[in-house]
Formats: structure tokens, sequence, C-alpha cells
């Protein structure tokens, strides 16, 4: 089994290729694609690791297995510009106390993603778990692009619910779906 550990800003800025490999052997395609991701991806965790509240925990055994980040949000600032609207009233009042916890990203193997996705020893579950945890988060939300089915699926076999109920409906038109995670799961 993996072990779980959190990394410090300097260890991450050390480890940004590693990070930036791993996830892009991870999101799978063409040689071409590869290459867009991992920029794409680099860029996106750069900016993230700027962050108040950011943390990344890696997964490894004798080499990096996964990893799982995010930064803790309260109820303004420019995470939230352009969801007016799109947050219902609970999850707002979460984040105003300073007890949610954006999680940006998990990288795992695709073998993660499909197989044994209800189980507590799930290394995506574990590591979504440990950020929570890590943090005191009442709640974890994360954003999903509207087009990218396969990702929410995946996220909701994790745990992950919409944000309010359970149905699509409930939410008014964004261009992210707002998933969200009760800690523990």
């Amino acid at each position: 089994m993996e072990r779980v550990r959190p990394l410090t800003r300097g260890q991450v800025a050390d480890r940004m290729q590693e990070l930036g490999d791993l996830y892009a052997e991870t999101s799978g395609g063409n040689p071409w694609a590869w290459n867009e991701a991992r920029a794409a991806f680099l860029r996106h965790l750069a900016a993230d690791t700027r962050r108040p509240g950011f943390s990344l925990l890696i997964a490894e055994t004798t080499a990096l297995t996964g990893y799982a980040y995010g930064f803790s949000a309260g109820g303004t600032g420019p995470w939230w510009a352009g969801f007016d609207g799109h947050l219902r009233g609970g999850l707002l009042r979460r984040a105003g106390s300073g007890r949610l916890f954006v999680v940006s990203g998990i990288v795992v193997p695709p073998c993660v993603r499909r197989e044994h996705r209800d189980q507590v020893w799930n290394l995506a579950r574990r590591l979504q778990r440990r950020l929570l945890a890590d943090h005191d988060a009442a709640l974890g939300v994360a954003l999903v692009d509207v087009r990218d089915d396969r990702t929410v699926e995946t996220m909701r076999s994790w745990g992950w619910r919409y944000a309010g109920d359970d149905s699509l409906r409930a939410a008014p038109p964004s261009p992210f779906r707002i998933l969200v995670l009760a800690p523990g799961t």
C-alpha cells in the first residue's frame, strides 16, 4: 500500500516535473495531447500553489503513484468570481466559516479510477479524505467542466455529490458542475 504524505510548497516546486509527468501519463492520449495536457496542468498547478491554504498530498511506494491537491476557500475572493447565483446558500455559509476546501485535482492511475472505486482503501478516496481531514474542512468542493461526464461519473463513484441535492436539474446553468464531498467519505 502506498504511503501518503504532504509536500511543502518548496517540495512541490522541486517535484513539479515529476507531478506533470504522472498527470500526463494518467490522462491518456497521443504524445501531442500528452504534452499539451502536461503543460496546461503545470500552469494550473503553479497558480494553485500560490493560493493561501494550498496543500498537496502524494502517494508513493518506491515511486510516485498519485496525488491530490487543493486549497482552503472562504466565502469571498477571486475563486468565487462568476459563481453568484450558482451556489446554494448552505455552501456559501460553509465557505464563509472558512472550513471549505477546494479539491483542485486528484491524479491517480486509470485502474484506480475504474476499479474498487467504492472501497475505503481506494487510493483516490484515501487522498481526498486525508486532504479534508488535514484542513479540518466541513466540506470539500470541486468544479468540473459540464462537458466532462467521465470525471463527474468517477468522482461520484468516490462519494462526491452535486451541490444542493443529487440531481443535475437542481443546478442553474453554469460552465461547471459543482460537486461536494463530506469529510470521511
